[in-house]
Order: structure tokens, then C-alpha cells, then sequence
């Protein structure tokens, strides 16, 4: 008996408690911001790839190769911390009209060049000393908490100036925020693809530009939820 008594109490003050709760009305708003940034980095994945039909032989040369890159990343005053080896591997690969197995040996190094200007002439030295495929290169800002954290503030005034115009033919006033979810996407720069099996430079003539970086967009967006006054 005791016990029944003590759950119709709780349920008493529970619904008591629910009674008291006043609805808070709110206006929910998105907010987004676009920040656009010309890229000062850029990440360059480049691999060397040699065939053949002897694995030992084809691994040495692909070694051999590597081993004249990295002498050209590192005369190019690139710090040891800003490359390093991504990918090694070495696969047969049988031919079923000829019954024989040939091999493909594959490195490829990502490289992380801080200095644009230089880029044309580490690239012709690259390709120069073995480089025969280059994977793709992607560009960044080297100050990209800098301006992902400017997105979040022109996003957040976004959404204010939206929630104002809402409740403006209201006679309503916009008051304090309630709740705010970040929906932003983690920030991925778009990589400029750019395949390559044979570059032949000996003939240029004169400096000359290969590199088109444009802008990033660093992109915030949020919901906000405000009290109505």
C-alpha cells in the first residue's frame, strides 16, 4: 500500500512539474558564409613507376630513381618534416598472351611546398630525375583556422540578420540564442588532377607559368535557434 502511495506522489508532482513548463517560442534560422582565399601551399603527390621483368631489377632502378628525387626535394630547401614517402609497392603482373610475368614498381612521394613561386622549376627537376606520373596537386592556406574561424562568425551574423527580417513583420524582437548546431562540412580542398607519363622540358625557352591556383572557398554554415521577445 505504502508503495502505491509513493508512485501516485511521484506521478503527482512529475505531471505538476510538466504543468509549469512554459513553452519558449523560438525561431530557427540557417546561417552560411563563404570565405574565399587564394591558396598559398600546395601538396604534391608525385610517384615514380618503373617496369620490367625482373622484380630485383625493377625495384633497384625504382630505388634508383627515388633515391635522385629526394636529392632534388631536398637541394630545393624543402624542411625534411614537409614530404615523406606515401606509397611503396612493387606487383607482378602476368601476360596471358606471352605466358610471361612482368613487374611494376611503384613510390610516390607527397610533397608539401610552401613557396609557389617555386613550383614550375621544382616540378621540371622532378620530372627530370624520374618522376613520371604526377597524381594530382591540391592547394590550402597555410592560415586556415584563421579564416574557417571568420566563416563561423560572418555565418552566425548571417543567421541573426535572417531571424531579424522573420520576426520583423511580427512586432517581435529577435533575443538570445537557445541553441546553435554546427553543420559545416570538414574543410577539403579541391585537388587539381593533372596525369602525366612522359615530360619532355629540355626545349623550353624563357620562365614561363604551368600554375593557375584561383581561390578556395572555405565554407561555414550553421542553425540557430533565438528566443522571441
Amino acid at each position: 500500500m505504502k508503495k502505491t502511495i509513493v508512485i501516485l506522489a511521484m506521478m503527482f508532482m512529475a505531471h505538476s512539474y510538466a504543468q509549469e513548463i512554459k513553452q519558449v517560442p523560438v525561431v530557427n534560422v540557417n546561417g552560411e558564409a563563404k570565405v574565399k582565399v587564394v591558396p598559398d601551399q600546395a601538396i604534391i603527390s608525385a610517384t615514380v613507376e618503373t617496369k620490367g621483368s625482373n622484380a630485383k631489377e625493377v625495384k633497384r632502378l625504382n630505388d634508383q630513381q627515388i633515391d635522385a628525387v629526394l636529392n632534388v626535394i631536398k637541394k630545393s630547401n624543402i624542411k625534411n618534416t614537409d614530404y615523406r614517402t606515401k606509397y611503396v609497392a612493387l606487383n607482378p603482373q602476368y601476360d596471358y598472351e606471352t605466358k610471361k610475368t612482368n613487374y611494376n614498381a611503384t613510390q610516390t612521394i607527397e610533397i608539401v611546398l610552401k613557396n609557389l613561386a617555386t613550383y614550375d622549376a621544382l616540378m621540371e627537376a622532378l620530372v627530370t630525375q624520374g618522376i613520371n606520373r604526377i597524381d594530382n596537386v591540391v592547394f590550402q592556406s597555410s592560415e586556415l583556422a584563421k579564416y574557417e574561424a571568420e566563416a563561423r562568425k560572418l555565418a552566425m551574423k548571417d543567421a541573426k540578420l535572417k531571424a531579424e527580417d522573420y520576426v520583423s513583420v511580427l512586432g517581435q524582437k529577435v533575443g538570445k540564442a537557445v541553441l546553435i548546431t554546427d553543420n559545416s562540412q570538414n574543410y577539403q580542398p579541391q585537388p587539381v588532377y593533372a596525369r602525366m607519363q612522359t615530360m619532355k622540358m629540355e626545349g623550353a625557352a624563357g620562365p614561363r607559368e604551368t600554375l593557375a591556383t584561383g581561390e578556395i572557398e572555405i565554407i561555414s554554415n550553421v542553425n540557430v535557434s533565438f528566443v522571441l521577445e
